[in-house]
């Protein structure tokens, strides 16, 4: 089974989608987690309203450290747009998407954000070996 590991700042919703989107798509084929350099106190209400419109439930997920996953050799890591607040893990392969943080944005944008880490996921699932 492959790993795949999503980070952001606050673990609160780009992270905790394509987490989602992982799940959702890979039929048990892929382990995700996803966590955060500086976790939120709370998923974004946002992420887990525009989730629950394609069918998937984020309402039960809260924000992690990255000292609250599993200490291995990811398949693959995706930092989400957080720069130099992105901590090193150790994988394999590594991916950038660099994805604005829907926190403050309004609820249309955060859908656009959605689909585009949607799509990511998909693509990044087909390349994963």
């Amino acid at each position: 089974m492959k790993t795949i590991l999503f980070v952001c700042i606050e673990n609160a919703g780009r992270s905790q989608m394509a987490e989602g989107f992982a799940r959702l798509y890979s039929r048990n084929g892929v382990e995700a987690y996803s966590a955060g350099s500086r976790p939120a106190a709370a998923i974004n209400q946002k992420a887990v309203e525009v989730m629950r419109e394609i069918g998937y439930d984020l309402s039960g997920h809260k924000p992690k450290s990255l000292q609250e996953i599993p200490d291995i050799d990811y398949d693959c890591v995706v930092t989400m747009g957080c720069g130099d607040s992105c901590p090193f893990v150790k994988a394999k392969y590594r991916e950038e998407w660099n994805i604005p943080d829907p926190k403050d944005l309004q609820l249309e944008k955060v859908r656009e954000i959605r689909d585009l880490i949607g799509e990511k996921v998909k693509q990044l699932l087909l390349l994963l070996p």
